[in-house]
Formats: structure tokens, sequence, C-alpha cells
């Protein structure tokens, strides 16, 4: 009976996961050099999805959060520091024009997934008035 809860829930943290994901490479669209002190620039990352098999029902889950391997983006930056030998500095490889659709589509969804608990529990709540 509640295997619906159980769906809508499970794409409610997948999606809160994607967003979480986007923010972060927005957050890093000009860091150019790595937390590890090295010149290797923020590389984007993005959530893999699956379906999952959880107490007899099926949801989906985060399969894992991988790194996108896209080429780095370049500018020509001959002053900089951490420019190379051609004067080129590479830049994340995040698209903001891309992340921004993804955060509209992440955010659709999880109101698409509110709405459907809302359903279930008015439907749910129906049920119970028409048997009492």
């Amino acid at each position: 009976m509640f295997g619906s809860f159980d769906i809508s829930t499970s794409a409610l943290c997948a999606q809160r996961v994607r967003l979480d994901t986007i923010a972060s490479n927005i957050a890093n669209v000009d860091s150019v050099k790595g937390a590890d002190g090295t010149n290797q620039p923020y590389r984007r990352v993005f959530p893999v999805f699956s379906a999952q098999r959880k107490d007899g029902g099926t949801g989906v889950g985060v399969e894992k959060v991988v790194e996108d391997q896209a080429d780095f983006s370049k500018r020509f930056e001959p002053g900089n520091q951490l420019a190379d030998a051609q004067g080129y500095v590479q830049y994340p490889n995040v698209n903001l024009s891309t992340e921004y659709i993804n955060a509209l589509e992440a955010s659709r969804a999880y109101e698409a997934n509110v709405t459907a608990i809302e359903t279930t529990k008015g439907m749910i709540s129906s049920t119970l008035r028409l048997l009492a």
C-alpha cells in the first residue's frame, strides 16, 4: 500500500543529490586550481541513477557520482601564473547554461514527486473515508 510513497521518496532523495552536484558545479565554475594544490581544475560531476529494489519495492537510487571526462576549456591568459608554456589556462569543464537547465529539470522532477506523494496521500485518505 505504501509502495508508491517509497518510490516517490527515493526519487526525491535522488533529485536532491542531483541538485547538490549541480550546486557544486556552479560553485566551482572558475576553480582553476585543485583543492589539493595541483594545477588541475575542477572537473564537473553528475550522479548516475539506477532502479533499486528495497524491501520488496522498486525505486530510484544514486548508483554513483562520476566526474565528466570532457576536455577542460582553455583561455589565452599569458600573464596568468597558472598559464602553460603557450599562455593558456585550463578552466573547469562546467557550462553554466547546461547546469541551469539541469537544475530546472531536477527541481521540476522534485516538484512532480512531491505532487505524486500528495496525490497518493489524498487517495488513501479518500479510501479510508469510504471505508469508515
